[in-house]
This record gives structure tokens, sequence and C-alpha cells, in this order.
């Protein structure tokens, strides 16, 4: 096991901001991800939304790990943020 893993394979009960990454197999020229479990606040009226979510990329030397993935999207549960927002983070991040 890679020990440079900060989420994989350790025990986690919270969001984490941490992307554990790993060399790009041989072949792999497109990642994709999609996930329902993306929530948030309205940084109006503080009702939570529940986005959908899909992330796709074309890894130079690294992939981004799933379980970090998801940990790091948990991450966003109690912000107060736009979707518009959300997503621009995601991508910057």
């Amino acid at each position: 096991m890679n020990t440079a893993f900060k989420v994989l394979g350790k025990p986690m009960t919270a969001p984490s901001k941490e992307l554990d990454v790993f060399p790009r197999p041989e072949h792999v020229t497109t990642v994709q991800f999609t996930s329902d479990e993306l929530t948030s606040f309205c940084p109006v009226t503080g009702q939570p939304d529940f986005n959908q979510v899909t992330i796709e990329y074309q890894p130079d030397q690294h992939c981004v790990e799933s379980k970090s993935l998801k940990l790091y999207l948990w991450s966003f549960r109690d912000e107060r943020i736009f979707g518009e927002g959300l997503a621009s983070t995601i991508a910057q991040d």
C-alpha cells in the first residue's frame, strides 16, 4: 500500500479537503465521477441544497482516488454557497 495516501486505507468519520492521487494507469485517458451526494446550504435562505455533480478530466500523470473525492465532496455539507460557486471551487481544486 502507498503510505503517501492521507485518506485511503484510514478510517474516516468526517469530511476531508485532502484529495489523494495515484499514478495514472497506462491507457487511461479520461476519468469520470458522478455523485448525487453533494449537499450544501443556500447562502440566502439557509435551506439545504441537494446537488448532482459530474466530474470529468483527462489525467496527466495522476488520477484522483475516489474515496478521497467522496470525502472532499462531503466537506461542502455545512457551507453556505451557490451551486455555481460550488462548481467553480471543485473545478479549481
